[in-house]
């Protein structure tokens, strides 16, 4: 049994999409925590007729924030994030439990596998909204869609151990609207000791891709990748690369980055920027 967390924003169709998903497509049943920020589309109402655990801010509250909330009532060992717009294939669940029971360690950080209608790591189309999504063609075609193990994975859905999460304390919320949270707990993760960041490939989810943000367009966001160069003192991109081996084949666990001279000289690109953004920008 896993503990879902899926922090909302005005998104009902979707939610109750990929509500529907999980009770359709799981092997057994978990516990779903919503995070409701406002509320003033029906979801709110929509959890309490159905007796859905939920948390709740009268305004958005970010997504940082509204996931650790959330977590807070977290039953089981493991927690879940996922966004409201995705739809999980079947017998996900089944999957994930059995990387966990092949693993001899709580330091891990298990993600799945996006197919999108034009992005994500399988492009596959069966619908840009939740008004033309074809379930349809999706269950009759996603086993066909191959992809790899692979490592360095910083995206929704992802697990990891309850005893792990809290000790990280969870999402940034300094990082609040979002952007930018997703590699700094992955950062938190390997300042940790976790080595293992799997994507998994049979355990897929359609995606409709960043809805919230799409819709809302004057949703404030915040400059995720400044605030991650500021804090870690290196890049996204350079984390997911020497790090993470972001989006190569999985074989094992990562190991310490290798310091050769490429490692060195993009090393220094990136203080260089880091100490312009100081000096010129004042992050």
């Amino acid at each position: 049994m896993f503990s879902i967390i899926i922090p909302t924003f005005n998104n009902l169709e979707y939610l109750k999409l990929c509500l529907h998903s999980i009770k359709k497509n799981s092997i057994i049943e978990h516990q779903i925590i919503l995070h409701i920020n406002e509320g003033s589309d029906g979801s709110l109402d929509y959890a309490k007729e159905n007796n859905i655990e939920y948390t709740h801010s009268n305004e958005n509250i970010g997504l940082c924030s509204a996931v650790n909330l959330a977590a807070k009532n977290a039953k089981t060992d493991y927690i879940i994030y996922c966004h409201d717009d995705m739809y999980f294939c079947p017998e996900w669940d089944l999957i994930l439990q059995n990387e966990i029971e092949k693993t001899n360690t709580n330091l891990y950080y298990f993600s799945g596998t996006m197919i999108e209608p034009k992005n994500g790591h399988i492009n596959f189309d069966c619908g840009d909204c939740v008004e033309n999504f074809n379930e349809h063609k999706l269950l009759n075609n996603y086993k066909k869609l191959k992809y790899f193990d692979y490592q360095g994975s910083t995206w929704a859905p992802h697990l990891i151990h309850k005893e792990i999460w809290n000790k990280i304390g969870g999402l940034s919320e300094e990082f609040n609207p979002g952007i930018g949270s997703d590699p700094d707990l992955n950062m938190k993760l390997w300042n940790e000791g976790v080595r293992i960041f799997k994507g998994l490939s049979n355990l897929k989810v359609y995606h409709f891709g960043s809805i919230s943000l799409r819709k809302k367009k004057n949703l404030k966001k915040n400059n995720g990748s400044r605030q991650f160069l500021k804090k870690w003192g290196i890049s996204i991109n350079f984390f997911k690369k020497y790090y993470l081996n972001a989006n190569t084949k999985y074989i094992n666990r990562l190991p310490n980055p290798k310091k050769n001279f490429s490692f060195y000289k993009d090393l220094i690109i990136c203080k260089m920027y880091r100490l312009y953004l100081i000096i010129f920008f004042k992050i």
